[in-house]
């Protein structure tokens, strides 16, 4: 079986980005990004999709995080399109229902070639809060925009319930993952492309 990997460097004057992934791993991470909850967040994302996943990132985040989580957003979802290749074999769709304490999430994956998102539960003023001093709320849905858009995925991402931001947030990226790993797991049923229309 050809190796279901991708390691992908991106340099702007706003961010440098490194990553390299394997869709195939155990849920092993190396994640700096300079920001310490998005840190957590990817941790938390490679453990659950058993994606092994390195990232090190930096940039401006003296004037924000946002270049530097959006950034390394793009390219993880450039280097899942990579790895997954012509997607033969994959069973395509995954669903995931994560808990958080009182947080709950669900996910929906369509590893389509069609990006698309979906997102919507958050409570109000989600968005404004900041999650350990550094990451906005509104983060949250920017970097699942961003990794769609490169993967060429369709996510549905929805808040069913939560109160505290951390929770919340915790619970997507959590039920993301969990949804991506059943999307891009290989089915030996499966022979070639899942689609009718003979690619993704």
């Amino acid at each position: 079986m050809t190796a279901r990997t991708a390691e992908i460097t991106r340099s702007t004057s706003e961010s440098s980005v490194s990553l390299s992934l394997d869709l195939d791993g155990t849920g092993t991470s190396e994640i700096s990004t300079s920001v310490p909850f998005f840190d957590h967040m990817l941790t938390a994302f490679s453990k659950h999709s058993l994606i092994d996943l390195r990232v090190q990132s930096s940039g401006d985040t003296d004037i924000d995080v946002h270049h530097t989580v959006e950034d390394t957003g793009i390219v993880l979802g450039q280097a899942l399109r990579q790895a997954l290749g012509d997607r033969a074999g994959i069973g395509r769709y995954g669903d995931a229902l994560v808990p958080l304490d009182e947080a709950l999430a669900q996910a929906v994956v369509d590893v389509s070639g069609r990006p698309y998102l979906v997102h919507s539960g958050e409570p109000a003023g989600f968005e404004f809060h900041r999650i350990g001093g550094h990451f906005t709320g509104s983060m949250v849905r920017h970097v699942f925009e961003a990794i769609t858009m490169n993967a060429g995925i369709t996510v549905h991402l929805r808040v069913l319930d939560g109160r505290d931001p951390h929770h919340i947030a915790e619970a997507e990226f959590k039920a993301f993952a969990r949804a991506m790993r059943r999307a891009v797991e290989l089915d030996p049923r499966i022979d070639g492309i899942p689609s009718t229309k003979g690619t993704l």
